[in-house]
């Protein structure tokens, strides 16, 4: 009992220190922090378009080997083009994430012509944008295959090597819709929820399993972004996020290897309230930041996109 006791008040006191820490690192640029990744081979999912996109030129500016994967074909081998002329290297697969099947077809092959992946992103995403009794079965599925089972599928399917070589980085991009609900978006909110609960077991099980020095993960947690992916919605008082502003600091949570990348940052106040608010207190808070009515004008990525 004693020990446990000391135990306890040991783990306070560093959780203690690290706040410090991180406190003092505010103050800091992040570039001063960031790790280098040159010659590195990074996998980005959905990089045909919108932050996938703008997340892999800003990877392969930094000198990681890009291998991009989307179902767009065009606009993936547009990103591989931007990222060549820059002077990056980059290979563009054709590969639909949500079927495993397939996907397990492309690691052996991107294994077989580029090399191991030391740095995996887990960006692809697809929303209904429809309240849940007029979001089909078959829509609902594909939300689940694309925005979470995908993910296990290429951490299956990347982790072994990266334990065998102890060196990686698992990057789960997941959205402030997996920390609060809101209408029309039920079947994405879960899924995002689900994204927030496998990057934290999934951290928590490397550092049980002895994992956690040499293979790091992010969670990505951004608001509304302004991509054609969340075209039409509004919002009250929290701005509509750019583009380049999340990938931004998405890549810079990356290459600094920190845990939990939240934006806007100051977001972090409103959930931590939600753990402690009577739920019908922060109804009516989240009605007055808008995020219960802010799918109303909703109109989604257009079919040319």
């Amino acid at each position: 009992m004693a020990g446990g006791i000391v135990e306890v008040i040991s783990a306070f006191a560093y959780t203690f220190w690290l706040s410090l820490v991180s406190f003092v690192k505010l103050l800091i640029p992040d570039s001063y922090f960031y790790k280098d990744i040159k010659g590195e081979n990074v996998l980005v999912t959905g990089a045909g378009s919108g932050i996938g996109r703008l997340m892999a030129l800003k990877l392969a500016k930094h000198g990681g080997i890009m291998v991009l994967w989307d179902m767009n074909t065009k606009g993936n081998e547009e990103t591989a083009e931007m990222i060549r002329k820059e002077g990056g290297k980059a290979f563009p697969y054709t590969v639909d994430v949500s079927n495993n099947e397939i996907m397990y077809t492309f690691v052996e092959q991107v294994k077989n012509e580029v090399g191991d992946i030391t740095i995996l992103v887990n960006n692809a995403g697809i929303v209904s944008g429809t309240p849940l009794l007029e979001t089909s079965d078959g829509k609902i599925l594909k939300t689940f295959q694309v925005n979470v089972f995908s993910h296990f599928w290429t951490i299956k399917a990347f982790l072994p090597k990266m334990i065998e070589m102890k060196k990686g980085h698992i990057v789960n991009v997941a959205s402030l819709a997996g920390h609060s609900g809101t209408n029309k978006l039920v079947d994405y909110c879960s899924s995002k929820f689900a994204d927030v609960g496998l990057d934290e077991a999934f951290r928590v099980e490397l550092f049980v399993q002895g994992h956690a020095d040499y293979i790091k993960t992010t969670c990505v947690c951004p608001y509304y972004i302004s991509t054609g992916m969340f075209a039409g919605v509004q919002s009250k008082l929290i701005p509509i996020l750019e583009p380049e502003f999340v990938a931004e600091k998405a890549v810079s949570g990356i290459l600094c290897n920190q845990e939990i990348v939240m934006l806007p940052g100051w977001c972090c106040i409103l959930v931590a309230i939600k753990a402690i608010c009577p739920p019908a207190g922060f109804m009516r808070l989240a009605q007055a930041f808008g995020f219960n009515c802010s799918m109303d004008q909703f109109q989604g990525r257009a079919k040319s996109d």
